[in-house]
């Protein structure tokens, strides 16, 4: 069973607040705690009316961006520039309730992101809240920790100057940081300090790793893994796959790739397995990872980079033992057996361009760039779609940020506003 990514301590102080402002689960970071993209919810809605469940709010101020929301007790967070709330168009952390979607703060982390043609602009990573506080990273690898009770800077570490990290293409940093106990670990990326960990109170830095041949940062969020009694982080790159001792910052195996534009999407654990995939026509993979005689840990490949699996950004979810995303980028949901890579089905839905996916209750979140949002069902048999809407405000820019569902009900993030829906079953 794979780990929770916020663990013992942190956990519990979450549990205090969520206890005592009514909400029953969260959704702290970037594909929710266990960054599996699957919500334990249970009892939603099978189908929604032609313009989608009941809208419970509609809010404002979170700015030009592509972060997801990240929910933590009675708060939601997310990252933005040229907030609507704002005078300037500054990137910030914003802060807003989870009952009713109003703005309570926003935090100053920098200028705007305007590197590339407008729709690659602007901020992209989803914070990560741990108890008290609330981590963030800039495109421009500024992470900054912040006060959740009022967004008040509590430190801030430059992952290019300070740890001499280095990006594998132009876009700029996504990562959604990683908390395990009382260590933060995030990917500088390059041969320097691939991966690092640091202390999350203070950012003083406990180890780092370096990968040979590194060529930077990608997009995707450490993931831990469990094998033989030892705890390993395992990230993307845009040199690969690659496993991280976690009491140690030994680096234990390696599974290069070939350059390609960017690599993007979140590697998926489950038990000693390793799925992960890279868009532009590169593929998706399998590895496991075995115990070697020396007390490390190596990996073998179940098979190797699978073409048909390729996924640009959208991201990727395994439900039972299948796998369901979009093929590459062009809004073609596909769905596969995780241990073959063989395709159940692949077919096209009721949106264009790319998609990302989440799922929760037997049900695949399909949230196409065009705007369309589908219902469709997690059944490797068929593929079925069963409601879809359009998101109210989206169309001018791509809707690139990963749909959050939570507690019974959907957040979505389109540009400046914040939408929550009611998705529970009446």
């Amino acid at each position: 069973m794979q780990p929770l990514l916020l663990r013992a301590g942190p956990l519990a102080i979450v549990a205090a607040i969520t206890a005592s402002s009514g909400w029953a689960t969260d959704w702290p970071t970037f594909r929710g705690a266990g960054r599996t993209g699957v919500a334990p919810d249970t009892d939603l809605l099978e189908s929604w009316p032609a313009d989608g469940p009941p809208l419970v709010w509609h809010s404002a101020g979170a700015g030009r961006g592509y972060a997801s929301p990240a929910i933590a007790g009675d708060r939601i967070f997310t990252l933005g520039d040229g907030l609507s709330t704002a005078d300037d168009a500054d990137e910030y952390l914003s802060c807003f309730d989870r009952a009713t979607g109003r703005q309570l703060w926003k935090t100053k982390t920098g200028a705007a992101w305007t590197d590339g043609q407008p729709t690659w602009q602007s901020s992209r990573s989803t914070p990560t809240v741990d108890g008290d506080r609330v981590y963030v990273l800039s495109p421009f690898g500024l992470l900054l920790a912040c006060s959740v009770a009022d967004g008040r800077e509590l430190f801030r570490v430059d992952l290019k100057g300070d740890l001499g990290g280095t990006k594998g293409d132009s876009w700029g940093y996504s990562e959604s940081v990683t908390i395990d106990g009382n260590t933060l670990i995030c990917t500088p990326g390059g041969e320097k300090a691939t991966l690092a960990a640091l202390d999350k109170r203070t950012g003083k830095v406990r180890w780092t790793c370096s990968v040979p041949g590194d060529r930077g940062a990608g997009h995707a969020s450490v993931v831990i893994a469990t094998v033989g009694g030892r705890t390993i982080y395992v990230q993307t790159t845009a040199g690969g796959a690659f496993g991280v001792d976690a009491a140690s910052g030994k680096l234990l195996w390696t599974y290069p790739i070939d350059k390609t534009t960017a690599v993007i999407p979140t590697p998926i654990v489950r038990d000693d397995l390793v799925f992960f995939a890279a868009g532009y026509k590169r593929g998706g993979a399998l590895l496991k990872q075995v115990p070697a005689a020396d007390g490390g840990v190596t990996v073998e490949e179940i098979y190797p980079l699978n073409t048909d699996l390729a996924n640009k950004h959208g991201g990727i979810v395994l439900v039972g033992d299948h796998l369901y995303g979009d093929s590459d980028d062009k809004g073609i949901p596909f769905c596969a057996e995780l241990t073959t890579g063989k395709l159940a089905w692949k077919q096209r839905g009721s949106g264009k361009n790319s998609a990302s996916i989440i799922a929760a209750d037997g049900h695949l979140y399909i949230r196409y760039s065009d705007g369309t949002l589908s219902l469709v069902k997690a059944d490797p048999a068929a593929y079925s779609e069963v409601s879809s809407f359009q998101v109210p405000g989206s169309g001018d820019r791509p809707s690139w940020a990963h749909a959050v569902i939570v507690d019974g009900r959907l957040y979505l993030r389109e540009g400046d506003a914040l939408l929550c829906y009611d998705v529970r079953a009446k």
